[in-house]
């Protein structure tokens, strides 16, 4: 399918209050050839990017625990979630941006990044591309207690978890994060941790 498959007919910004959610009406064409008139919301935050941080030789992983508004309307009774550092680009690289969001939310000023993917995370209604990353931290990384930044009203805990739990909690149900399990299995099948 072309890029010419697909014509425009509006875009009305329904919100622009913290991010932008827009009404898209287009046609397009579908695989029999046929063309269609559909109507679609599309929320745009902009690209983020997320890092699994790991210690070989401890075993273990960070990760951090906050309130996520989207999960407590969807049932998760606390809204508290457990998931690997992220946030959005801003204006920075997909790797400027990951070690500066470490920096803030977990406490570690890390060395060494490697790009693992990118992911468009719920393509349905949300533009994002995540760039997902793993680094190695050690202690003498840390370089201040986390937390995030209180001006975005960030509350975050940090987690040192050995890498075993992590996956118990995979299959508990207490880590339903998608790119927490994504950095985990891609952990898991490079065997990153030691055995």
């Amino acid at each position: 399918m072309s890029k010419d498959a697909v014509k425009i007919l509006e875009n009305k910004v329904l919100s622009d209050q913290f991010y932008v959610l827009r009404r898209f009406t287009f046609e397009r064409q579908e695989l029999n050839g046929q063309r269609v008139t559909q109507v679609r919301e599309v929320y745009d935050r902009g690209n983020g990017a997320a890092i699994l941080l790991y210690n070989r030789a401890a075993g273990t992983v960070i990760l951090t625990r906050q309130f996520r508004m989207p999960t407590f309307v969807n049932g998760n009774p606390t809204g508290m979630l457990i998931e690997c550092c992220a946030g959005l680009l801003d204006r920075d690289n997909a790797e400027e941006a990951i070690r500066r969001e470490t920096a803030e939310e977990t406490g570690y000023k890390i060395g060494l990044v490697e790009k693992v993917m990118e992911a468009y995370m719920s393509p349905g209604s949300v533009t994002e591309i995540l760039y997902l990353f793993i680094a190695e931290y050690s202690k003498e990384m840390k370089v201040s207690g986390g937390g995030g930044l209180q001006e975005e009203s960030e509350d975050i805990e940090v987690l040192e978890i050995p890498y075993g739990k992590a996956w118990e909690m995979v299959r508990s149900g207490e880590i339903k994060d998608g790119k927490t399990i994504l950095l985990l299995q891609y952990a898991e099948l490079k065997r990153l941790m030691a055995a």
